[in-house]
């Protein structure tokens, strides 16, 4: 066989396996991204790669390899689910570098985590006074967690006893020219309705239309495939969900 077409042929091996198993291992592997998880998604990437380019040896070898490397992953997911103690000692623990105001050297030697470290990841967090942090914790992804003093925290209406409207998730009419009925069903909304708001706009079709989003308060937020600014309109007549 030409090794141009075995490449082709290894490649989407390698490809749909990784897919696959990706999807079974689900989002943990990019939400909570420790070291550990880090050195296991190189190694399996790095099998994949040989499996579509090495031709000195069998592509079953190296796909065995593969699923081995999920297999564990997979394993230890699992039981870092059901054992508190097996996924400290897997992924470690959330260390405090500071508490009550001041850094916890010792703390952050064993962390083995640098002053300059730890200035870097509170401006991240928009902090760059130390004596507004209250609390720093240091995560097992490595990032760092902040807790500011009271009287540095941002005022809300809670704590001006101001009343809020409720604000939930705008839901989506038309994304990439696409009418989703099923969302215009649940809004007890047709398309003659649709229809009529986007000829307000100046719209005739929703083909013209890259996304429609409707909000709790009964605002068409439209952005059309032309670079014109997109509008807001207030709907009177929305009747709102059930």
């Amino acid at each position: 066989m030409n090794e141009t077409l075995i490449v082709i042929v290894r490649s989407l091996i390698g490809f749909f396996s990784l897919f696959i198993f990706t999807r079974i291992l689900g989002k943990q592997q990019m939400s909570q991204l420790t070291f550990f998880d880090y050195v296991l998604g190189i190694t399996i990437g790095s099998i994949a790669a040989t499996l579509t380019t090495d031709l000195t040896s069998r592509a079953w070898l190296h796909w065995m390899g593969l699923a081995v490397w999920f297999s564990v992953v997979l394993l230890l997911q699992l039981i870092t689910l059901k054992s508190r103690q097996l996924a400290k000692a897997i992924d470690g623990e959330p260390v405090v570098v500071i508490m009550n105001g001041q850094i916890m050297e010792n703390a952050m030697r064993k962390a083995r985590f640098r002053a300059a470290d730890l200035l870097e990841q509170l401006r991240r967090q928009g902090v760059f006074d130390l004596s507004e942090v209250e609390f720093a914790v240091l995560e097992n992804n490595g990032q760092v967690s902040v807790l500011k003093k009271s009287e540095y925290q941002p005022v809300t209406p809670h704590d001006l006893k101001l009343p809020t409207v409720y604000k939930g998730m705008s839901t989506e009419l038309i994304f990439d020219g696409i009418v989703i009925e099923q969302n215009l069903k649940q809004l007890n909304l047709d398309l003659a309705w649709l229809d009529e708001e986007l000829k307000k706009q100046g719209i005739n079709h929703p083909s013209e239309v890259f996304l429609a989003l409707l909000n709790t308060q009964g605002n068409l937020f439209v952005d059309r495939y032309k670079d014109d600014v997109a509008k807001t309109v207030d709907i009177s007549d929305y009747p709102g969900p059930n």
